[in-house]
């Protein structure tokens, strides 16, 4: 069995609180006792990470707050935009199982709920020269919380949808199935996971108003590349790395 698509989930660490759990699994990794599969759950983070640098906040106890270790030596660099793919398109399928529609994968890596936040991921790597030895990936998914303060028309949880409680450890074990299942047809099926990410696509085929820098613009969002560029016909087809487009929602 390709090393990528083995077990995860177990050793289960669950923290009452860290800075970052993230962090802790990096840590693991540093100090050379990471093993593959392993998840850490907190049921707080004082310093959640997010997306280029930003913080990700969430209310103690109310959330899913998980990375999971992954030794992917067996896929190349330059594969790194799909394993990210995998991920969330498995935390899309977790999610849709029960919210049952309207969600929806915004690129490069959040989850959505019609045009809020349901939760999203953050994958770093260890290198060691040009083999990639070591993957820590973060997920913050939003469960049970119900006041996002200042953010409430932008974030949305399960609870909000749904009307339901949920238990967030169980929901954790729960979702790193659906993870596991998404990696291992990144293993059998590349392109699969490249269709299916596709076709979760927020926005697609639909026209979006972006900044770039000092530059806004209305483009229409028609494809990623296998290396995570956004194409953006306006009318030219355009491409956009991570981190160089932001959207602009209502």
């Amino acid at each position: 069995m390709s090393t990528i698509a083995k077990p995860i989930g177990s050793p289960f660490i669950e923290l009452n609180s860290v800075e970052s759990t993230n962090n802790y699994a990096m840590a693991l990794v540093h100090d050379r006792v990471a093993q593959h599969g392993t998840c850490v759950f907190a049921h707080e983070q004082t310093k959640g990470k997010g997306q280029r640098q930003k913080t990700w906040n969430s209310a103690p106890g109310e959330n899913i707050l998980m990375s999971i270790i992954v030794s992917p030596y067996e896929l190349a660099p330059s594969q790194q935009f799909s394993l990210s793919m995998a991920v969330i398109l498995g935390v899309y399928q977790f999610f849709n199982h029960y919210a049952l529609s309207e969600v929806s994968i915004k690129w490069p890596n959040d989850l959505y709920w019609r045009d809020r936040k349901a939760g999203g991921i953050l994958i770093e790597n260890s290198m060691q020269g040009t083999a990639w030895q070591w993957s820590v990936i973060g997920i913050g998914l939003n469960i049970n919380q119900t006041d996002f303060k200042k953010l409430n028309k932008k974030a949305v949880s399960l609870k909000q949808i749904t009307g339901k409680t949920f238990d967030p450890v169980a929901m954790a074990q729960e979702l790193v199935g659906y993870v596991q299942r998404s990696m291992e047809l990144l293993v059998r099926n590349e392109q699969e996971v490249r269709q299916q990410y596709r076709a979760a696509l927020y926005k697609l085929n639909q026209p979006v108003h972006f900044r770039q820098g000092s530059r806004s613009f209305t483009g229409t969002v028609a494809d990623v590349t296998p290396t995570g560029e956004l194409v953006v016909q306006s009318p030219l087809d355009e491409r956009f790395g991570i981190g160089e487009l932001e959207w602009v929602l209502e």
